[in-house]
C-alpha cells in the first residue's frame, strides 16, 4: 500500500521527504491571470470565475440575513452541540495567549512597554470543494475576536446550488462573522486582496487552501497585503516504534490522505513488523471509507521509513518538518522534547490528530511543505500587530542624552543629536 523504503543513506532523505507539487510555472501563470483578472474586473470577473471553476451562476455573493438565520434550522443537533464544545475549548486555550501590556523602567525616568493591537480588516478563507471545513472557522475566527479586530470578513466557495454549507454559515455567526461571501479559489483571495464592488480589501489574509490558492496568496503577498503562511495541502508524519497500535496509525494516514490527492502521508519506524502491519490495516480500513479514491490517490505520494535507530528517525522528521506530528513510541514525552520543526505535535497512542483538527484547543491551521522550520502555527498573535511605546521624564532623558548624542554623532547623524539637546537647554 505505502512505498516502504528501507534504511536509506542520508544523501537520499532529501528525496524522501519531498512533498509533491505541480508544475510550478504553469501553476504561477494561471493564479496570476486571474488574480490579474479580479483586479481589474472585479465583481464581473468574479463572477465568471465561480461559473468557470465553481460551475455555477451567481446573483450575488454576499449570504443574506435570510440564509444565515435559515442555516440556524438545517444543522442537526447534535452538530450545534459539537461546534460549540470545540469553540469553547478552542477559546479558553487561545485565551492563555493574550499578553498584558507591562511599563518597564530601562533607566530612573525611561519606561517602555509593549501592546497588542489586533489588525483592523482580516479576511478568512474557508475551503469548502470536496469537504466544508466549518472547523477551521472556529480556528481562526476566534482568536480574531478575541484580538479584537475590528473587520472579519469570509470567503468560501459554494456549492453546486450557490450555496455555502449550513454548518458553514453557523459556525461563523457563532464567531461574530458577519459578512461571508460566497467565493472561492485564487478570485477570493484576490477579492480580499485588491477589494470588489462587494468585497472590501484586507490587511491580512487567513486559511488553508490547494496550492493555487497558496500560490495566491504568496503572490498578494508581493502587493503588500500580509498572509498567515504558505498553508498547502494538508500531511501528517506518524513516528513509530514497536508499541504503536497498527490500527491507530493506519486510522491516522487515513484522516489526513482523505483531505485529498495533493495531501501526503509519512510514517517513520524502527519496526519493519509495525510497517507491514500498517499496511495490512491500511487495505482493511480503506475499504471503508467514502473517499477512498481521493485517499488512494495520496497513498501513492506517501512513504513508509525503516530506519535503522530512534535518533537517525527523529532526525529525519525534523528535517520532513510536518505540518502534523504524531509520536506513537514508547518515551513519546521525552522523543517530544527533540522535536523542532512541527506544526503541531501530538504525544502517545490516544492522541489521535484528528482531535487537533477539530475539538481539542489548538489551531489547526498550520504550516505545511516543510516551513514548520520556520513558521508557527495561527495562534492570537497573528492577528495582533506589537506596538512599542515609550514614555520619557525630563530626568530620564538628561540621564539618557550623552548616550544618544555621542551615538548618533559617531553616524554622522546630528539632527537626532540636536532633538536631544534642543529640550535639555
Amino acid at each position: 500500500m505505502m512505498n516502504i523504503i528501507q534504511f536509506p543513506e542520508k544523501t537520499n532523505w532529501g528525496n524522501i521527504i519531498k512533498r509533491p507539487v505541480a508544475d510550478s510555472n504553469d501553476l504561477n501563470d494561471k493564479v496570476a491571470a486571474v488574480l490579474n483578472g479580479v483586479k481589474q474586473g472585479g465583481d464581473n470577473a468574479i463572477s465568471q470565475y465561480t461559473l468557470q471553476f465553481d460551475g455555477v451562476s451567481l446573483q450575488g455573493f454576499q449570504v443574506t440575513e435570510a440564509e444565515i438565520l435559515n442555516a440556524q434550522t438545517q444543522i442537526d443537533a447534535d452538530l450545534k452541540v459539537a461546534i460549540e464544545t470545540a469553540a469553547e475549548n478552542i477559546r479558553n486555550f487561545h485565551l492563555t495567549q493574550v499578553s498584558q501590556a507591562l511599563p518597564i523602567e530601562t533607566m530612573p525616568g525611561i519606561f517602555c512597554w509593549r501592546k497588542s493591537v489586533g489588525i483592523d480588516k482580516v479576511g478568512l478563507y474557508i475551503p469548502g470543494g470536496s469537504a466544508p471545513l466549518f472547523s477551521t472557522i472556529l480556528m481562526l475566527g476566534i482568536p480574531a475576536q478575541i484580538a479584537g479586530c475590528k473587520q472579519v470578513i469570509l470567503c468560501s466557495p459554494p456549492n453546486k446550488n450557490g450555496d455555502l454549507h449550513p454548518a458553514i454559515i453557523y459556525a461563523a455567526t457563532l464567531v461574530g462573522i458577519k459578512q461571508l461571501f460566497k467565493i472561492g479559489g485564487v478570485q477570493a483571495i484576490a477579492a480580499m486582496a485588491y477589494g470588489t464592488e462587494t468585497v472590501p480589501s484586507v490587511y491580512k489574509i487567513f486559511g488553508p487552501g490547494n496550492q493555487y490558492v497558496t500560490a495566491a496568496k504568496q503572490m498578494v503577498q508581493l502587493n503588500g497585503i500580509a498572509i498567515d503562511m504558505p498553508a498547502g495541502p494538508s500531511e501528517v508524519c506518524v513516528l513509530a516504534d514497536d508499541s504503536a497500535v497498527p490500527d491507530y496509525v493506519a486510522a491516522d494516514l487515513l484522516s489526513q490522505a482523505e483531505h485529498g490527492a495533493d495531501s501526503q502521508v509519512l510514517l517513520v519506524s524502527t519496526s519493519k513488523q509495525l510497517i507491514d502491519a500498517v499496511n495490512q490495516s491500511l487495505v482493511s480500513q480503506l475499504a471503508l471509507l467514502p473517499r477512498k479514491e481521493l485517499a488512494l490517490q495520496a497513498l501513492q505520494n506517501s512513504r513508509a521509513v525503516l530506519m535503522s535507530s530512534l535518533s537517525d528517525a527523529v532526525e529525519l522528521v525534523n528535517d520532513y518538518a510536518a505540518e502534523h506530528l504524531i509520536i506513537a513510541c514508547q518515551n513519546a514525552n521525552e522523543i517530544a522534547e527533540q522535536i523542532s520543526n512541527a506544526g503541531s505535535v501530538f504525544i502517545g497512542n490516544y492522541s489521535p490528530e484528528s482531535v487537533g483538527d477539530y475539538a481539542s484547543g489548538t489551531n489547526h491551521t498550520l504550516p505545511t511543505n516543510a516551513y514548520a522550520r520556520m513558521y508557527s502555527g495561527v495562534s492570537v498573535d497573528s492577528f495582533v500587530k506589537k506596538i512599542t511605546f515609550q514614555q520619557l521624564t525630563k530626568e530620564g532623558l538628561t540621564a539618557i542624552a550623552k548616550t544618544v548624542e555621542t551615538m548618533a554623532e559617531a553616524e554622522g547623524l546630528q539632527a537626532h543629536a540636536e532633538a536631544v539637546r534642543v529640550r535639555l537647554k
